[in-house]
């Protein structure tokens, strides 16, 4: 490995445990570091690369740092920096999963915890009026929004989620598109490699045929049925880990109850406090679902693994898959305009969870007052996330 690969791999390792913030705070970091001071790729590729991560389901911070790994150094890089950025959140997600189980009957544990939880609804609902500002911004797009909510209130079904993603990229791409570009569309999708097309859909239709033939008695039954569940929210996720959070909630809290409405939110909150990407909180979900069936330690650490893998693997083929022929495809409108349906649905799906979220708070004043003020907090001040989880830990402390 030449000199320059292996400090870009130290260059990850240090970004890894100071990424705090989410994508919007990493692409800064990554335009310090990276392109002013260590120069591996210009600004305009940064800007490219995490233009494409926009466009395209899957965690948009992974994505552009394993572009960048792509452009410096290749495959191998590439797959190297995704584990260097992935696995060390992923196993810290994974050890509160086995502890939650193991302490979550102790009181104090759920005194501390009460605090935490409305303060996690909070950043929720600052998400989804940060997103809301920035993409309802025409009547068609506050329309998507609206539907989607009220859809989702409605259906409460994970399979209406891709339905609703596709009719909102649809509308917004027809009516904002002018029919103009067929040569440039034969062009790039003759770039198209039809096996690796295969292997992206391949995987989701194995995994469903197969978590649907294994008996659910069996102790395989589970961990298939989890990796297709990962694996189909990775494919529908445009906007990052924001709308990774509603829509997880929705399938696995509300539908398939794996873990409860206040187990989720712990394990979000204590994310929010940690450097690296939003996703590895999917390691504490699957830890989370393979403890409640009686798996054991063993089996929390395999759906924490599966979980990890199977929301990330979309996302990480597509990148390693379209950044060879990204100058045809930045050309296509069509693709450029389906996203603001897309992120008018995420929009609505948000709310939903917001919404959802709430419901355990009933008639108590302090939860509800704890979310007014952690979303006052991001609002108006400097005070990010982490810090914000943090205090609502000293306050369980010490009240």
């Amino acid at each position: 490995m030449r000199r320059r690969e292996l400090l870009f791999l130290r260059d990850v390792f240090l970004y890894t445990f100071t990424a705090f913030g989410g994508p919007q705070a990493h692409i800064a970091v990554l335009l310090r570091e990276f392109v002013q001071k260590r120069g591996y790729i210009t600004e305009e590729e940064l800007m490219e690369l995490n233009a494409l991560s926009q466009i395209m389901p899957g965690p948009s911070s992974t994505q552009t740092l394993v572009g960048i790994a792509w452009k410096v150094g290749g495959l191998r890089l590439a797959i190297i920096t995704f584990l260097i950025w992935i696995l060390p959140s992923a196993a810290l997600m994974c050890m509160a999963a086995i502890s939650y189980k193991l302490f979550a009957d102790r009181a104090r544990f759920t005194a501390i915890l009460k605090f935490v939880q409305p303060m996690a609804v909070g950043i929720v609902g600052y998400a989804t009026y940060t997103f809301a500002t920035k993409f309802l911004r025409t009547k068609v797009t506050i329309m998507l929004a609206a539907a989607s909510l009220v859809a989702t209130l409605i259906l409460q079904n994970p399979y209406a989620f891709p339905l609703l993603i596709l009719m909102g990229g649809i509308i917004s791409s027809a009516l904002e598109t002018q029919p103009q570009e067929n040569e440039l569309r034969v062009k790039l999708f003759s770039n198209v490699n039809p096996n690796k097309m295969a292997y992206f859909i391949g995987i989701l239709l194995f995994f469903a045929a197969l978590g649907a033939i294994i008996n659910r008695t069996s102790p395989f039954s589970l961990p298939i049925r989890l990796f297709e569940n990962f694996y189909r929210n990775g494919i529908l996720i445009f906007g990052g880990g924001q709308v990774l959070v509603p829509l997880m909630y929705t399938e696995f809290v509300e539908l398939k109850h794996y873990l409860s409405s206040s187990e989720f939110l712990s394990g979000y909150a204590l994310q929010q406090a940690l450097p690296g990407p939003t996703f590895s909180f999917t390691s504490f979900v699957g830890g989370m679902a393979m403890g409640d069936k009686g798996y054991g330690i063993a089996g929390q650490i395999v759906g924490s693994l599966v979980a990890v893998i199977g929301i990330n693997l979309p996302g990480l083929i597509l990148i390693l898959f379209i950044v060879p022929f990204w100058n045809d495809l930045k050309k296509i409108t069509r693709i450029k305009n389906s996203l603001s349906g897309i992120n008018a649905v995420a929009v609505g799906f948000m709310a939903t969870a917001f919404i959802m979220l709430m419901k355990p708070f009933s008639l108590n004043p302090l939860a509800y007052g704890l979310m007014v003020g952690t979303f006052l907090l991001l609002q108006f001040t400097k005070i990010k996330a982490p810090l914000v989880i943090l205090i609502g830990v000293v306050l369980g402390l010490a009240l």
